[in-house]
């Protein structure tokens, strides 16, 4: 099948390692040029290199921090003033620390709130205008499955990223008539940095060792294993393609039948 990307620019943030790697190598390998960006500019180049060499795609490496307003401004800009153009918009951030309702301070909420929904609010206000430029667009949210069915210890994920899914369930009516798709991925657990943390934290907590610690969650998971984070860019390239293109205000849970909620 042609997803229709050849020679379009998407744009992924948080794509140094894990599922934001993952999607900029997605994209990259169906002809699309690729902007990757990362706090870290050694893992970034890094990351932007393995990508190009895979795929032969252009490919920019971006160092920026997404939880400022003027990194994320620079960093669309930076992207068009390369490419040209941005018909897809990728926002991705780590998570947020763990812990419960009770114990998470004013820095800790504001940190998630600036990382996790800001970026997301500041990276799409910059890049709409150019995709409207270019007669429409895509702009797709990396949340958690913590959206549909909340989860334990993960509060400030829990809190703030359905904040991102009612944001963009509100600009995918606002954008509709500007061919602008929007929509979230709510990933369960992959096999990336992020899980192995959890993994650790829950193994300090329940006194065993991280190999059963991960066992526990696995036979949660009615697939009896963690996703690959191909698994999840293969979706989010598909979302970003024309093949998608009445696929608007969703959010698609890939979870491997993990979380039981219906809606």
């Amino acid at each position: 099948m042609d997803l229709g990307l050849q020679d379009k620019v998407a744009f992924v943030a948080g794509a140094s390692k894990g599922l934001g790697k993952a999607c900029a190598l997605g994209f990259a390998r169906e002809g699309a040029r690729v902007a990757m960006c990362s706090r870290s500019r050694a893992a970034i180049e890094a990351a932007a290199e393995d990508v190009a060499e895979a795929t032969g795609a252009d490919v920019l490496a971006l160092e920026g921090d997404v939880s400022r307003a003027d990194v994320c401004d620079r960093l669309i800009q930076q992207t068009v003033e390369r490419f040209g153009r941005l018909d897809i918009l990728v926002n991705n951030a780590g998570g947020p620390p763990t812990g419960t309702a009770e114990g998470m301070s004013d820095e800790q909420w504001q940190a998630a709130f600036e990382t996790n929904l800001m970026s997301a609010v500041r990276l799409t206000r910059a890049a709409v205008p150019h995709m409207k430029k270019a007669g429409g667009g895509r702009i797709i949210n990396i949340t958690s499955s913590g959206v549909r069915s909340v989860l334990p210890g993960l509060v400030l994920s829990n809190a703030i990223r359905a904040g991102v899914v009612n944001f963009a369930k509100t600009l995918a009516v606002e954008l509709g008539p500007d061919n602008i798709l929007v929509n979230n991925i709510a990933p369960g657990r992959f096999a990336t940095d992020r899980v192995a943390e959890l993994d650790a934290i829950n193994a300090r907590t329940w006194g065993v060792n991280v190999e059963e610690a991960a066992k526990r969650q696995v036979a949660q998971i009615p697939l009896g294993r963690y996703g690959e984070p191909e698994e999840l860019a293969n979706v989010v390239v598909f979302l970003g393609s024309a093949r998608a293109s009445f696929v608007s205000g969703q959010t698609i849970l890939i979870d491997g039948a993990a979380t039981r909620a219906i809606f």
